[in-house]
Protein backbone atom coordinates (compact mmCIF):
# COMPACT_ATOMS: atom_id res chain seq x y z
CA UNK A 1 0.00 0.00 0.00
CA UNK A 2 1.60 3.38 -1.00
CA UNK A 3 1.68 5.98 1.64
CA UNK A 4 0.66 9.07 0.65
CA UNK A 5 3.26 11.71 1.74
CA UNK A 6 2.28 14.66 4.11
CA UNK A 7 1.80 18.10 2.68
CA UNK A 8 5.05 19.48 4.16
CA UNK A 9 7.31 16.26 2.65
CA UNK A 10 5.59 16.93 -1.22
CA UNK A 11 6.99 20.90 -0.47
CA UNK A 12 10.48 19.70 -0.03
CA UNK A 13 10.84 16.93 -2.49
CA UNK A 14 9.59 19.73 -5.29
CA UNK A 15 12.26 22.19 -3.74
CA UNK A 16 15.12 19.68 -4.07
CA UNK A 17 13.76 18.43 -7.32
CA UNK A 18 13.91 21.99 -8.85
CA UNK A 19 16.83 22.90 -6.86
CA UNK A 20 14.71 25.85 -5.42
CA UNK A 21 16.02 27.79 -2.08
CA UNK A 22 13.15 28.85 0.32
CA UNK A 23 13.65 32.57 -0.51
CA UNK A 24 13.71 32.12 -4.23
CA UNK A 25 10.79 30.13 -4.16
CA UNK A 26 9.32 32.47 -1.51
CA UNK A 27 10.05 35.23 -4.13
CA UNK A 28 8.29 33.08 -6.94
CA UNK A 29 5.13 32.47 -4.47
CA UNK A 30 5.08 36.05 -3.00
CA UNK A 31 5.33 34.89 0.30
CA UNK A 32 8.26 35.76 2.23
CA UNK A 33 11.13 33.80 3.24
CA UNK A 34 10.24 32.93 7.03
CA UNK A 35 6.78 32.25 6.46
CA UNK A 36 7.76 29.27 3.47
CA UNK A 37 10.69 28.70 6.10
CA UNK A 38 8.14 27.65 9.27
CA UNK A 39 5.43 25.55 6.56
CA UNK A 40 8.37 23.95 5.21
CA UNK A 41 9.73 22.64 8.48
CA UNK A 42 6.25 22.03 10.11
CA UNK A 43 6.51 24.84 13.04
CA UNK A 44 3.74 26.81 11.56
CA UNK A 45 0.02 26.06 10.22
CA UNK A 46 -0.42 26.71 6.75
CA UNK A 47 -3.55 28.75 5.51
CA UNK A 48 -5.85 28.22 2.66
CA UNK A 49 -4.41 31.47 0.76
CA UNK A 50 -0.87 30.29 1.56
CA UNK A 51 -1.34 26.56 0.17
CA UNK A 52 -2.88 28.03 -2.48
CA UNK A 53 0.62 30.22 -3.18
CA UNK A 54 2.25 27.10 -3.07
CA UNK A 55 0.00 24.65 -5.16
CA UNK A 56 0.44 27.39 -7.64
CA UNK A 57 4.13 27.64 -7.49
CA UNK A 58 4.79 24.37 -7.89
CA UNK A 59 2.04 24.29 -10.96
CA UNK A 60 -0.47 21.95 -9.61
CA UNK A 61 -3.60 22.06 -9.63
CA UNK A 62 -5.63 24.76 -7.23
CA UNK A 63 -6.94 21.76 -4.91
CA UNK A 64 -4.25 19.28 -5.30
CA UNK A 65 -3.73 19.60 -1.55
CA UNK A 66 -7.45 19.93 -0.08
CA UNK A 67 -7.93 16.26 1.04
CA UNK A 68 -4.87 16.18 2.56
CA UNK A 69 -5.29 19.70 4.11
CA UNK A 70 -8.41 18.65 5.87
CA UNK A 71 -6.43 15.35 7.04
CA UNK A 72 -3.55 17.65 8.14
CA UNK A 73 -4.29 21.19 9.13
CA UNK A 74 -8.30 20.95 10.15
CA UNK A 75 -9.06 17.40 11.55
CA UNK A 76 -5.89 17.28 13.41
CA UNK A 77 -6.11 20.31 15.28
CA UNK A 78 -8.56 22.28 17.00
CA UNK A 79 -11.41 24.00 15.39
CA UNK A 80 -10.49 27.41 13.84
CA UNK A 81 -13.10 29.30 11.99
CA UNK A 82 -11.04 31.54 10.94
CA UNK A 83 -8.58 28.88 8.78
CA UNK A 84 -11.60 26.89 8.35
CA UNK A 85 -14.10 29.66 6.54
CA UNK A 86 -11.91 30.77 3.80
CA UNK A 87 -11.08 27.12 3.08
CA UNK A 88 -14.41 26.64 2.57
CA UNK A 89 -15.34 29.40 0.04
CA UNK A 90 -12.30 27.81 -1.55
CA UNK A 91 -13.93 24.37 -1.96
CA UNK A 92 -17.04 25.82 -3.22
CA UNK A 93 -15.30 27.93 -5.48
CA UNK A 94 -13.44 25.08 -6.93
CA UNK A 95 -16.21 22.93 -7.08
CA UNK A 96 -15.26 20.23 -4.35
CA UNK A 97 -18.43 19.62 -2.40
CA UNK A 98 -16.69 16.55 -1.30
CA UNK A 99 -14.49 18.82 0.63
CA UNK A 100 -16.52 20.87 1.94
CA UNK A 101 -19.22 18.26 3.02
CA UNK A 102 -15.81 16.63 5.08
CA UNK A 103 -15.79 19.91 7.10
CA UNK A 104 -18.94 20.41 8.10
CA UNK A 105 -19.71 17.34 9.18
CA UNK A 106 -16.84 17.90 11.67
CA UNK A 107 -18.33 21.22 11.94
CA UNK A 108 -21.89 20.52 13.07
CA UNK A 109 -21.12 18.32 15.84
CA UNK A 110 -20.52 22.24 17.94
CA UNK A 111 -23.44 24.00 18.16
CA UNK A 112 -21.39 27.12 17.57
CA UNK A 113 -20.83 26.81 14.23
CA UNK A 114 -24.60 26.30 12.52
CA UNK A 115 -24.83 30.09 12.60
CA UNK A 116 -21.28 30.63 10.68
CA UNK A 117 -22.60 28.26 8.07
CA UNK A 118 -25.36 29.19 7.52
CA UNK A 119 -23.54 32.62 6.93
CA UNK A 120 -21.57 31.35 4.18
CA UNK A 121 -24.47 29.15 3.00
CA UNK A 122 -26.46 33.09 2.67
CA UNK A 123 -22.96 34.75 0.85
CA UNK A 124 -22.24 31.93 -1.76
CA UNK A 125 -26.15 31.57 -2.13
CA UNK A 126 -25.92 35.34 -3.45
CA UNK A 127 -22.98 34.36 -6.10
CA UNK A 128 -24.96 31.68 -7.74
CA UNK A 129 -23.37 28.83 -5.95
CA UNK A 130 -26.93 26.72 -5.62
CA UNK A 131 -25.67 23.43 -5.51
CA UNK A 132 -23.25 23.97 -2.63
CA UNK A 133 -25.83 26.64 -0.41
CA UNK A 134 -28.30 23.76 -0.71
CA UNK A 135 -25.89 21.35 0.92
CA UNK A 136 -25.43 23.98 3.78
CA UNK A 137 -28.64 25.12 3.83
CA UNK A 138 -30.20 21.94 4.61
CA UNK A 139 -27.23 20.83 7.06
CA UNK A 140 -28.50 23.90 9.02
CA UNK A 141 -32.10 23.34 8.63
CA UNK A 142 -30.95 19.31 10.37
CA UNK A 143 -28.92 20.81 12.71
CA UNK A 144 -32.14 23.28 13.91
CA UNK A 145 -35.09 21.13 12.93
CA UNK A 146 -36.32 21.27 16.84
CA UNK A 147 -36.01 25.00 17.08
CA UNK A 148 -38.87 27.71 16.02
CA UNK A 149 -36.25 29.43 14.75
CA UNK A 150 -36.06 32.61 11.46
CA UNK A 151 -32.84 30.86 10.43
CA UNK A 152 -34.50 27.36 9.80
CA UNK A 153 -37.46 29.06 7.88
CA UNK A 154 -34.88 30.75 6.03
CA UNK A 155 -32.86 27.97 5.39
CA UNK A 156 -36.39 26.22 4.19
CA UNK A 157 -37.10 29.16 1.91
CA UNK A 158 -33.97 29.08 0.42
CA UNK A 159 -33.91 25.70 -0.74
CA UNK A 160 -37.63 26.14 -1.72
CA UNK A 161 -35.85 28.80 -4.03
CA UNK A 162 -33.54 26.49 -5.20
CA UNK A 163 -35.09 23.33 -5.92
CA UNK A 164 -37.76 25.27 -8.30
CA UNK A 165 -37.58 24.42 -11.88
CA UNK A 166 -39.28 23.38 -14.84
CA UNK A 167 -40.20 20.06 -14.03
CA UNK A 168 -44.10 20.73 -11.79
CA UNK A 169 -43.88 17.42 -9.62
CA UNK A 170 -40.76 19.17 -7.87
CA UNK A 171 -41.99 22.52 -7.37
CA UNK A 172 -44.98 20.99 -5.89
CA UNK A 173 -43.14 19.24 -3.29
CA UNK A 174 -40.66 21.67 -2.74
CA UNK A 175 -43.82 24.37 -2.15
CA UNK A 176 -45.51 21.57 0.43
CA UNK A 177 -42.25 21.12 2.42
CA UNK A 178 -41.54 25.41 2.52
CA UNK A 179 -45.50 26.04 3.52
CA UNK A 180 -45.30 25.14 7.00
CA UNK A 181 -42.44 27.64 7.41
CA UNK A 182 -43.40 30.90 5.67
CA UNK A 183 -45.16 32.67 8.80
CA UNK A 184 -41.32 32.00 10.94
CA UNK A 185 -39.96 34.64 8.34
CA UNK A 186 -39.38 38.49 9.56
CA UNK A 187 -42.79 39.70 8.49
CA UNK A 188 -41.16 41.99 5.43
CA UNK A 189 -39.46 38.69 4.18
CA UNK A 190 -43.05 36.50 4.29
CA UNK A 191 -44.25 39.07 1.23
CA UNK A 192 -41.95 37.74 -1.01
CA UNK A 193 -41.98 34.19 0.28
CA UNK A 194 -45.83 34.51 -0.13
CA UNK A 195 -45.86 35.72 -3.81
CA UNK A 196 -43.15 33.45 -4.50
CA UNK A 197 -45.84 30.37 -3.58
CA UNK A 198 -48.48 31.90 -4.66
CA UNK A 199 -46.87 32.35 -8.16
CA UNK A 200 -45.99 28.31 -7.61
CA UNK A 201 -49.27 27.44 -7.07
CA UNK A 202 -50.65 29.65 -10.17
CA UNK A 203 -47.90 27.46 -12.81
CA UNK A 204 -49.46 24.46 -11.20
CA UNK A 205 -53.30 25.94 -11.80
CA UNK A 206 -54.00 25.56 -7.77
CA UNK A 207 -56.31 28.15 -7.65
CA UNK A 208 -57.20 27.19 -4.10
CA UNK A 209 -53.75 27.70 -2.84
CA UNK A 210 -53.46 30.44 -5.27
CA UNK A 211 -55.84 32.44 -3.76
CA UNK A 212 -55.02 30.98 0.21
CA UNK A 213 -51.35 32.41 -0.44
CA UNK A 214 -52.37 35.89 -2.47
CA UNK A 215 -55.11 36.67 0.16
CA UNK A 216 -52.37 36.23 3.32
CA UNK A 217 -50.03 38.50 1.36
CA UNK A 218 -52.37 41.60 0.18
CA UNK A 219 -53.41 40.76 4.37
CA UNK A 220 -49.25 41.16 5.81
CA UNK A 221 -48.97 44.21 2.82
CA UNK A 222 -51.93 46.23 4.06
CA UNK A 223 -50.62 45.60 7.86
CA UNK A 224 -46.70 47.07 6.72
CA UNK A 225 -48.28 49.33 5.15
CA UNK A 226 -50.36 51.33 7.65
CA UNK A 227 -46.91 51.02 9.82
CA UNK A 228 -44.78 52.83 7.45
CA UNK A 229 -47.09 55.33 6.73
CA UNK A 230 -48.98 55.86 10.26
CA UNK A 231 -48.02 59.26 12.28
CA UNK A 232 -46.13 58.06 14.46
CA UNK A 233 -43.49 55.85 11.90
CA UNK A 234 -44.02 57.65 8.84
CA UNK A 235 -41.73 57.81 6.63
CA UNK A 236 -39.63 54.51 8.32
CA UNK A 237 -38.89 51.73 5.53
CA UNK A 238 -38.93 48.18 5.95
CA UNK A 239 -35.51 47.02 7.62
CA UNK A 240 -35.00 44.50 4.43
CA UNK A 241 -35.61 45.45 1.28
CA UNK A 242 -38.05 43.97 -1.15
CA UNK A 243 -38.24 42.89 -4.41
CA UNK A 244 -40.95 45.62 -5.39
CA UNK A 245 -42.07 49.09 -3.85
CA UNK A 246 -44.67 47.64 -0.69
CA UNK A 247 -47.96 49.04 -2.14
CA UNK A 248 -47.27 46.36 -5.25
CA UNK A 249 -47.95 43.56 -2.57
CA UNK A 250 -51.25 44.82 -1.58
CA UNK A 251 -52.03 45.17 -5.57
CA UNK A 252 -50.33 42.15 -7.00
CA UNK A 253 -52.71 40.14 -3.75
CA UNK A 254 -56.00 42.08 -5.75
CA UNK A 255 -54.63 40.47 -9.09
CA UNK A 256 -53.90 37.31 -8.29
CA UNK A 257 -57.24 36.82 -6.70
CA UNK A 258 -58.91 37.68 -9.61
CA UNK A 259 -56.97 34.97 -11.98
CA UNK A 260 -58.38 32.36 -9.55
CA UNK A 261 -61.40 33.33 -9.38
CA UNK A 262 -61.94 33.74 -13.06
CA UNK A 263 -60.21 30.63 -13.02
CA UNK A 264 -62.75 28.65 -11.10
CA UNK A 265 -65.56 30.76 -13.22
CA UNK A 266 -66.63 33.13 -10.67
CA UNK A 267 -66.02 36.05 -12.83
CA UNK A 268 -68.23 38.84 -10.58
CA UNK A 269 -65.92 38.04 -7.75
CA UNK A 270 -62.60 38.46 -9.59
CA UNK A 271 -64.19 41.76 -11.36
CA UNK A 272 -64.29 42.74 -7.56
CA UNK A 273 -60.94 42.09 -6.99
CA UNK A 274 -60.01 43.57 -10.37
CA UNK A 275 -61.41 46.77 -8.84
CA UNK A 276 -59.19 46.54 -5.86
CA UNK A 277 -56.27 47.23 -8.21
CA UNK A 278 -58.23 49.44 -10.63
CA UNK A 279 -58.26 52.83 -8.13
CA UNK A 280 -54.18 53.30 -6.59
CA UNK A 281 -55.39 57.39 -5.55
CA UNK A 282 -54.10 55.62 -2.04
CA UNK A 283 -50.64 55.27 -2.82
CA UNK A 284 -48.70 57.79 -1.45
CA UNK A 285 -45.45 56.96 -2.84
CA UNK A 286 -44.46 59.48 -5.65
CA UNK A 287 -40.73 57.89 -6.57
CA UNK A 288 -40.10 56.69 -10.17
CA UNK A 289 -40.09 52.94 -9.75
CA UNK A 290 -43.90 53.52 -7.35
CA UNK A 291 -45.03 55.96 -10.27
CA UNK A 292 -44.44 52.66 -12.67
CA UNK A 293 -45.74 50.10 -11.07
CA UNK A 294 -49.06 52.23 -10.35
CA UNK A 295 -48.76 52.88 -14.53
CA UNK A 296 -48.56 49.14 -14.75
CA UNK A 297 -51.43 47.87 -12.02
CA UNK A 298 -54.03 50.36 -13.76
CA UNK A 299 -53.29 49.39 -17.20
CA UNK A 300 -53.40 45.49 -16.19
CA UNK A 301 -56.98 46.37 -14.49
CA UNK A 302 -58.51 48.06 -17.57
CA UNK A 303 -57.76 44.82 -19.59
CA UNK A 304 -58.32 41.94 -17.40
CA UNK A 305 -61.53 43.76 -16.99
CA UNK A 306 -62.04 43.33 -20.98
CA UNK A 307 -60.51 39.61 -20.23
CA UNK A 308 -63.08 39.11 -17.36
CA UNK A 309 -65.98 40.12 -19.56
CA UNK A 310 -64.86 38.14 -22.48
CA UNK A 311 -64.56 35.14 -20.14
CA UNK A 312 -68.38 35.51 -19.17
CA UNK A 313 -69.49 34.95 -22.74
CA UNK A 314 -69.67 38.77 -23.52
CA UNK A 315 -67.58 38.87 -27.19
CA UNK A 316 -68.49 42.45 -28.02
CA UNK A 317 -65.53 43.86 -26.08
CA UNK A 318 -63.15 41.58 -28.09
CA UNK A 319 -62.25 45.09 -30.74
CA UNK A 320 -61.95 46.73 -28.18
CA UNK A 321 -59.66 44.40 -26.11
CA UNK A 322 -57.61 43.80 -29.09
CA UNK A 323 -56.68 47.95 -29.90
CA UNK A 324 -55.90 48.35 -26.11
CA UNK A 325 -53.63 45.03 -26.55
CA UNK A 326 -52.25 46.39 -29.77
CA UNK A 327 -50.42 49.42 -27.14
CA UNK A 328 -48.85 46.66 -24.96
CA UNK A 329 -45.24 45.85 -25.06
CA UNK A 330 -45.69 42.30 -24.29
CA UNK A 331 -48.61 40.96 -26.31
CA UNK A 332 -48.59 37.23 -26.01
CA UNK A 333 -50.70 36.78 -22.87
CA UNK A 334 -53.68 38.86 -24.26
CA UNK A 335 -53.29 36.73 -27.28
CA UNK A 336 -53.30 34.04 -25.99
CA UNK A 337 -56.93 35.01 -24.50
CA UNK A 338 -57.77 35.60 -27.85
CA UNK A 339 -57.65 32.22 -29.11
CA UNK A 340 -59.33 31.04 -26.21
CA UNK A 341 -62.25 32.98 -27.14
CA UNK A 342 -61.98 31.68 -30.94
CA UNK A 343 -62.13 28.27 -29.57
CA UNK A 344 -64.48 28.30 -26.77
CA UNK A 345 -67.19 30.79 -28.20
CA UNK A 346 -66.01 29.76 -32.16
CA UNK A 347 -65.31 33.18 -33.18
CA UNK A 348 -62.74 33.50 -36.57
CA UNK A 349 -59.97 35.78 -35.09
CA UNK A 350 -57.60 35.10 -38.52
CA UNK A 351 -57.86 39.08 -39.20
CA UNK A 352 -56.70 39.29 -35.40
CA UNK A 353 -53.73 36.83 -36.15
CA UNK A 354 -52.32 38.40 -39.20
CA UNK A 355 -52.25 41.74 -37.20
CA UNK A 356 -49.76 40.18 -35.09
CA UNK A 357 -48.40 37.82 -37.10
CA UNK A 358 -44.75 39.30 -36.64
CA UNK A 359 -44.83 39.67 -32.91
CA UNK A 360 -45.73 35.95 -32.67
CA UNK A 361 -43.44 34.80 -35.04
CA UNK A 362 -40.41 36.91 -33.34
CA UNK A 363 -41.50 35.76 -29.82
CA UNK A 364 -38.83 34.38 -27.61
CA UNK A 365 -39.39 33.04 -23.74
CA UNK A 366 -38.05 35.83 -21.54
CA UNK A 367 -34.93 34.74 -19.35
CA UNK A 368 -35.68 36.11 -15.83
CA UNK A 369 -34.34 34.63 -12.28
CA UNK A 370 -37.92 35.74 -10.59
CA UNK A 371 -40.43 32.95 -9.81
CA UNK A 372 -43.54 34.50 -11.86
CA UNK A 373 -40.83 34.58 -15.36
CA UNK A 374 -39.65 30.60 -14.52
CA UNK A 375 -43.05 29.22 -13.35
CA UNK A 376 -46.14 30.97 -15.13
CA UNK A 377 -44.58 32.29 -18.53
CA UNK A 378 -43.23 28.57 -19.59
CA UNK A 379 -46.88 27.27 -19.06
CA UNK A 380 -48.47 30.36 -20.86
CA UNK A 381 -46.02 29.69 -23.65
CA UNK A 382 -47.26 26.43 -23.75
CA UNK A 383 -50.85 26.63 -23.48
CA UNK A 384 -50.53 29.52 -26.61
CA UNK A 385 -49.59 26.98 -29.01
CA UNK A 386 -51.59 24.51 -27.82
CA UNK A 387 -54.59 26.65 -28.61
CA UNK A 388 -52.86 28.31 -31.65
CA UNK A 389 -52.53 24.38 -32.77
CA UNK A 390 -56.25 23.74 -31.70
CA UNK A 391 -57.70 27.04 -33.91
CA UNK A 392 -55.67 26.24 -37.01
CA UNK A 393 -56.54 22.74 -37.20
CA UNK A 394 -60.14 23.14 -36.24
CA UNK A 395 -59.85 25.66 -39.66
CA UNK A 396 -58.21 23.04 -41.73
CA UNK A 397 -54.96 24.43 -41.66
CA UNK A 398 -53.31 21.14 -41.19
CA UNK A 399 -49.37 21.57 -41.70
CA UNK A 400 -49.04 25.10 -39.07
CA UNK A 401 -51.62 23.37 -36.79
CA UNK A 402 -49.42 20.36 -36.46
CA UNK A 403 -46.16 22.53 -36.09
CA UNK A 404 -47.93 24.60 -33.37
CA UNK A 405 -48.84 21.73 -31.52
CA UNK A 406 -45.54 19.49 -31.53
CA UNK A 407 -43.84 22.62 -30.06
CA UNK A 408 -46.70 23.03 -27.28
CA UNK A 409 -46.26 19.26 -26.99
CA UNK A 410 -42.15 19.38 -26.46
CA UNK A 411 -42.72 22.52 -24.37
CA UNK A 412 -45.13 20.62 -22.03
CA UNK A 413 -42.84 17.41 -21.60
CA UNK A 414 -40.49 19.95 -20.67
CA UNK A 415 -42.04 21.10 -18.01
CA UNK A 416 -43.57 17.84 -16.41
CA UNK A 417 -47.43 19.21 -17.47
CA UNK A 418 -49.58 16.43 -17.05
CA UNK A 419 -52.45 17.78 -18.47
CA UNK A 420 -51.29 19.97 -21.32
CA UNK A 421 -49.39 16.46 -22.00
CA UNK A 422 -52.45 14.69 -22.14
CA UNK A 423 -54.58 17.90 -23.60
CA UNK A 424 -51.68 17.69 -26.67
CA UNK A 425 -52.02 13.91 -26.98
CA UNK A 426 -55.61 14.45 -27.24
CA UNK A 427 -55.22 16.69 -29.90
CA UNK A 428 -53.59 14.75 -32.22
CA UNK A 429 -55.15 12.14 -32.09
CA UNK A 430 -58.39 13.78 -33.13
CA UNK A 431 -56.71 14.91 -36.27
CA UNK A 432 -54.40 11.87 -37.11
CA UNK A 433 -55.75 11.53 -40.57
CA UNK A 434 -54.75 14.78 -41.61
CA UNK A 435 -50.92 14.21 -40.25
CA UNK A 436 -47.98 13.98 -42.67
CA UNK A 437 -45.83 10.37 -42.17
CA UNK A 438 -42.88 12.38 -40.98
CA UNK A 439 -45.43 14.55 -38.14
CA UNK A 440 -47.00 11.20 -37.29
CA UNK A 441 -43.31 9.99 -36.69
CA UNK A 442 -42.04 13.32 -34.73
CA UNK A 443 -44.97 12.71 -32.11
CA UNK A 444 -44.47 9.09 -32.06
CA UNK A 445 -41.04 9.55 -31.00
CA UNK A 446 -41.69 12.76 -28.18
CA UNK A 447 -44.41 10.58 -26.83
CA UNK A 448 -42.08 7.27 -26.60
CA UNK A 449 -39.76 10.03 -24.52
CA UNK A 450 -42.58 10.59 -22.18
CA UNK A 451 -43.53 6.87 -22.02
CA UNK A 452 -39.59 5.77 -20.96
CA UNK A 453 -39.12 8.45 -18.47
CA UNK A 454 -42.42 7.63 -16.81
CA UNK A 455 -42.48 4.11 -17.43
CA UNK A 456 -39.25 4.14 -15.11
CA UNK A 457 -40.87 5.73 -12.23
CA UNK A 458 -43.01 2.80 -12.09
CA UNK A 459 -41.22 0.36 -9.63
CA UNK A 460 -41.91 -1.93 -6.60
CA UNK A 461 -45.28 -2.33 -4.49
CA UNK A 462 -44.73 -2.98 -1.28
CA UNK A 463 -47.01 -4.67 1.18
CA UNK A 464 -48.88 -3.29 4.40
CA UNK A 465 -51.66 -2.44 2.57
Amino acid sequence: MEITPTIQAEIQTYLKRKGLTMTKFGHTIDLNVGTVSSIVTGNRSISVHQLDSITAGMNLPPDYFYERYIEECIEESPLNWKKISPFLYRCIELGRLDCLQRVVILLLDNPNYPPSLFEVAENVYKDGYNEAAAYLYKKVAESEKQQHSERLAICQYRLFQINIGQDRAINLQAAIEFAPFVDRLDEIEQLDALKDLANVYRSLSMWDKVYEFAHQMGQMGKIQYNLVHNSKRKGTEPRKKLSRPLFVYIVYSELLCANACDAKGDHEQALEHIRGYADLSWVKEKDPDSLYWKKQYQQWAKINTYVNRLMSGDISVLPDYVEHMAAENEIFAELLNVLEVANRYNVDVDHILQRFESQIEAYQEPSSSDMYTQQVLPEEYVRFWYKMAKYSLNKGRYLYGFKCLINAFEKAVTINHVLLIANCFGLFFHFKTHAAPETQTQFQSIYEEVWEKNDQKDGFLLGGN
